[in-house]
């Protein structure tokens, strides 16, 4: 019989392709779901590694996606929202967590694929509430899910009468390594390691492989997902390579157990299939659940050792921002509300550090065009948006208490700076925004322009420090200081303005460059006017 390989090819490439799509879009139906506050869930519920393990779990299920979960990890470890302890739970939980879409696909229901899908496409299309279109898009990926999978499977059927294809898995059912390199090369390609297991269901259903040679390349799946984070964790911080490398070490280290453990495995999986009358696509989900939870369970009394181990491996200081607060502990509001009132002013001084650091990161972006500091600076504004969230509540939690005069008046203070504060973040952002605008429209700037621009650069950041020091030690002398740089910032940007518009109209600098220019002048004078804010309050009243 003559194979038609295109015919093949289309339907296996098609209904990959679909797959992919459709657990995508029933993933992104279940987060808007959930709220779409996954950071907010690992970040208040991770506080040891069985939490972690527990979190990531759930995350996992409702994202569809063990990459997705661990890339979200790892970017809270670069940020400072997660310590690497905690972490390792998270990965390891997310490898439990991806099992469930094999179980899903053990269910063999593809023949309701198409009127699955009907069903959430008429959700989508004909309801306008968030929640029911969220509902239409779970149900319309889950339908989706399947018909990838039956086009994947009629595209596999014909290799059965391929010789060199059985021989191929003859070799994998003989030398367990080879199915190990095939699962981890096919999964590092695909980038999903639900799409490659979902594949080898099928391959086992059709009798095109046996358990003992599916059971390595199994094995090999859980490997080659965890290139995701391995990517995801180039440009990030040494604690977001090491989070990425302990996903890497945790999974080749079980696969290397189970290979030894193949044979009694093996058996496991046939009982089990034998016991509860199993279907073959649901053997394959019994044991990629098998393998990762009791790799998890061997694996999880080893936390502290993998977390010095990768500190070794990947040695160096940290340069991570601190999302969270140092200085808010919620024990003093009652006890103290004075000493609360203290412990916010030592927050915000650490907020308005970085937005310090926040500011001459733009700046240096704006010398260098080098896309890391830009990176750098959109992490330290969110950065402080979060610790305005932590610091605002913290202040309302202190009004509801009896303050004095005097404490109330410290409060309303710190309730505007905190707002001044996070503003300055708003701002320079705005700047990192424009220069990426710059970058990618190719504008320049002429050297007048530049100049211009640099000066004023370090007299707003220069203007900022002093605010910070002048808030920090109610020093009125430095901030009638700034009150009178910022004047001096106003008198530059009217000037720097009038400047730039003489050079666009003889013809020296676009238009567009112009406009470009002018924005980040305007963003500069308004980040000195916070700084005036902060400055005036020093002055009115001491803090």
């Amino acid at each position: 019989m003559e194979l038609n390989w295109q015919e093949m090819l289309f339907q296996f490439l098609g209904g990959l392709g679909i797959f992919l799509f459709a657990i995508k879009y029933m993933g992104d139906g279940l987060q808007k779901a959930a709220g779409d506050r996954l950071r907010d869930i690992l970040d208040k519920y991770t506080t040891n590694p069985f939490m972690g393990v527990l979190v990531g779990i759930i995350v996992t299920v409702l994202i569809q996606s063990s990459s997705g979960t661990t890339v979200i990890t790892v970017g809270l470890v670069s940020a400072g929202f997660m310590n690497l302890r905690q972490a390792i739970g998270v990965i390891m939980g997310a490898n439990i967590g991806t099992t469930i879409t094999a179980f899903i696909i053990g269910f063999d229901v593809g023949g309701y694929a198409l009127p699955i899908m009907a069903v959430g496409a008429f959700l989508l299309f004909f309801f306008k509430k968030n929640k029911v279109q969220n509902l239409g898009e779970v149900i319309f990926g889950f339908g989706g899910l399947f018909l990838g999978l039956e086009l994947m499977s009629d595209g596999m059927k014909p290799l059965r009468e391929m010789t060199a294809f059985t021989d191929f898995t003859l070799s994998m059912s003989d030398s367990p390594f080879v199915g190990v390199m095939a699962g981890t090369i096919f999964t590092l390609i695909v980038q999903s390691s639900s799409a490659t297991v979902a594949i080898l269901q099928g391959l086992y259903a059709e009798n095109l492989l046996s358990l003992q040679g599916s059971l390595p390349v199994l094995f090999g799946d859980n490997i080659g997902t965890t290139i995701t984070a391995v990517l995801a964790s180039l440009g990030a911080s040494i604690a977001a390579k090491r989070a990425a490398a302990t996903h890497v070490l945790f999974n080749v280290v079980g696969t290397l157990i189970f290979l030894i453990l193949l044979a009694p495995f093996t058996l496991y999986i046939e009982w089990i299939s034998r016991v509860l009358n199993l279907e073959y696509k649901m053997q394959i989900a019994f044991a990629h659940g098998s393998f990762n939870v009791a790799n998890t369970i061997i694996q999880f009394p080893l936390i502290g050792v993998w977390a010095f181990l990768v500190t070794k491996l990947i040695p160096g200081e940290d340069t991570s921002i601190e999302y969270k607060p140092k200085h808010l502990d919620v024990h003093f509001i009652e006890q103290s509300p004075s000493i609360a009132i203290g412990q916010a002013k030592e927050e915000i001084l650490r907020m308005g550090a970085l937005s310090v650091q926040g500011l001459e990161t733009t700046y240096s972006y704006l010398k260098t065009n080098n896309k890391k500091e830009a990176d750098l600076g959109y992490q330290i504004e969110d950065a402080l948006n979060n610790l305005d969230q932590k610091i605002t509540d913290y202040l309302v939690q202190i009004s509801s208490q009896s303050l004095s005069v005097h404490d109330s008046a410290r409060h309303n203070i710190l309730m505007d700076t905190v707002r001044d504060v996070e503003r300055i973040g708003d701002h320079f952002e705005n700047i990192i925004e424009l220069i990426e605008y710059k970058e990618v429209h190719r504008l320049l700037l002429t050297e007048d322009a530049i100049r211009d621009v640099s000066e004023m650069f370090e007299l707003t950041i220069a203007t900022v420090s002093k605010t910070l020091e002048a808030f920090d030690a109610n020093n009125v002398e430095l901030a009638q200081n700034v009150s009178e740089q910022e004047n001096v910032i106003d008198k530059m940007e009217r000037k720097f303005r009038k400047n730039h518009i003489l050079r666009v109209n003889e013809g020296y600098c676009s238009g567009q460059a112009g406009i470009m220019f002018v924005d980040i002048l305007s963003n500069l004078e308004r980040i000195g006017d916070h700084a005036s804010n902060i400055a005036e309050a020093v002055l009115g009243k001491r803090i």
